[in-house]
């Protein structure tokens, strides 16, 4: 018997990568959401258009389909938009894991959902799974919130965290801080890069194998699901740089005080991932092999 997995967000980079690896697989069988139209076009897999704000359409196609494992990909992720507009953000990124919660209460599927590292103030990252969070910004408390949520549930969950995710979707449609670098330097732009934040980037065939294993392994409880990496974007964006051999002298060190954007950033995140590698076997690439996969897809765009 095949297992059904409902994937959220099917549009955007992560769920691409998942019907990437999961499509006209045997083992399962996929239904893939998105607000609107399908921008993956592809087969191997069903495709509901899905408001996750809307609680009658996330119960229906819930129940339609029964599914055995839910994957929340969806979620409101710009952080100063988030500031902006809370009433969208709280419902994107609160009310609707509600739904999906009560709607796997009556399925009983097993709900892995997607956080972030700014869940944390930045004040002694990298954090393991057991470090205490307190966001800086309305996007972190929101994501929080919807962890909350799950905590207090009856349901089976896993929360994997991840941090700046980067990759390359089939329309173009996403961009990313690798894309948004590339692209510049090769244009000759100047740009300014902040110099005193750090993190793991992640590739998001990475936080897509990372969902797979928590879905197999039908995992319960909290994983960290980053990039192995750590350094400051400054160096990201250098080491982006090095690997197409584009000019570092266009890139203008900052510090992120002078950005003056509307939600804070936590200065210093990034993972300990001990614990996924060691029990879901998570493996994740280094940052010069996520570039390699992307420079791969690129050309095969062009």
């Amino acid at each position: 018997m095949s297992k059904k997995v409902l994937i959220t967000g099917s549009n955007g980079l992560l769920g691409q990568k998942l019907l990437d690896k999961l499509r006209n697989n045997p083992e399962y069988l996929v239904i893939a959401t998105a607000k609107g139209a399908d921008r993956y076009r592809e087969t191997g897999y069903v495709y509901e258009s899905l408001d996750i704000t809307n609680q009658v359409e996330v119960e229906s196609v819930m129940l339609k389909h029964r599914p055995d494992h839910l994957i929340h990909t969806a979620a409101m992720t710009n952080v100063d938009a988030c500031e902006a507009e809370r009433e969208l953000c709280k419902k994107l990124n609160v009310d609707a894991v509600q739904y999906f919660i009560d709607a796997c209460k009556q399925t009983n599927s097993h709900f892995i959902h997607l956080s972030t590292d700014f869940i944390f103030d930045g004040a002694n990252g990298p954090y393991d799974e057991e470090a205490s969070p307190n966001p800086l910004s309305y996007y972190g408390q929101t994501k929080l919130e919807s962890e909350e949520l799950l905590k207090d549930s009856e349901i089976d969950y896993a929360i994997l965290r991840t941090i700046i995710v980067f990759g390359v979707v089939k329309d173009m449609s996403r961009s990313n801080i690798v894309l948004w670098a590339k692209a510049a330097l090769e244009k000759g732009q100047n740009i300014n890069v902040v110099n005193d934040q750090y993190r793991n980037p992640t590739l998001a065939e990475d936080l897509a194998d990372a969902c797979i294993l928590a879905m197999e392994k039908r995992v319960k409880g909290i994983f960290n699901a980053s990039g192995k990496d750590f350094m400051s974007i400054l160096e990201i964006v250098e080491r982006i740089a090095d690997f197409w051999k584009l000019d570092k002298s266009l890139i203008n060190p900052i510090s992120a005080d002078t950005l003056n954007q509307p939600a804070k950033r936590p200065v210093k995140t990034g993972f300990v991932l001990d614990k996924s590698i060691k029990e879901l076997g998570y493996s994740p690439r280094s940052f010069e092999e996520g570039l390699m996969i992307v420079d791969e897809q690129l050309s095969l765009i062009k």
